[in-house]
């Protein structure tokens, strides 16, 4: 199975970021939630802590599959501001391996060139930081080895269309059946 892992930062959307990892656990999926700033827990945007797996600082990069940046505006901040994990943004990206993010946190790709002539989604408002993409309203685009989605309300789509990219769709639908989605 695959190993993905979430990356989180103060003021993360919570439903986008927690969905995700319900989701990739349920297909046994390993799921690390990565706190940025390396405390033991992370304080969302709604004021719900969560605590986390790892710090950023004790993982290796290369045992994982795919990375996923969640939204909100201060935890996308929070994730664009850490050097490490753009570097290893970039570095994944280049190397063809998969990273994903949902609704703010799109803008990190578009501001680092990443989304230029593909099919890319995020929060409305933030449609215009995604940089050289043919923007869609769609609830998720997987472009090649990026993964964009909207929001809160398309987070269970994120999550199945990861699971999917990483495992397959009949894993994904599988999960989609077993939570009474659509």
């Amino acid at each position: 199975m695959s190993k993905i892992a979430v990356f989180f930062s103060e003021g993360f959307e919570e439903i986008e970021a927690l969905t995700v990892v319900d989701l990739c656990r349920r297909a046994k999926l390993e799921t690390d939630m990565v706190a940025v700033e390396n405390g033991d827990s992370c304080l969302g945007s709604h004021g719900i802590r969560v605590d986390m797996d790892k710090k950023l600082q004790d993982i290796c990069f290369s045992d994982y599959d795919m990375l996923v940046l969640p939204g909100g505006l201060k935890g996308t901040q929070g994730l664009e501001a850490c050097q490490i994990l753009m570097e290893q943004i970039d570095s994944f990206y280049t190397n063809g391996k998969a990273i994903a993010a949902v609704c703010a946190a799109p803008s990190i790709f578009g501001h680092r060139g990443i989304l230029k002539g593909r099919k890319a989604c995020s929060y409305p408002s933030f449609e215009s930081h995604l940089e050289g993409a043919q923007v869609t309203a769609g609830p998720v685009e997987i472009s090649e080895n990026v993964i964009t989605s909207r929001g809160m309300g398309t987070a269970m789509d994120f999550g199945l269309a990861i699971i999917g990219y990483l495992e397959g769709k009949d894993l994904a639908d599988s999960i989609a059946k077993q939570i009474v989605y659509r």
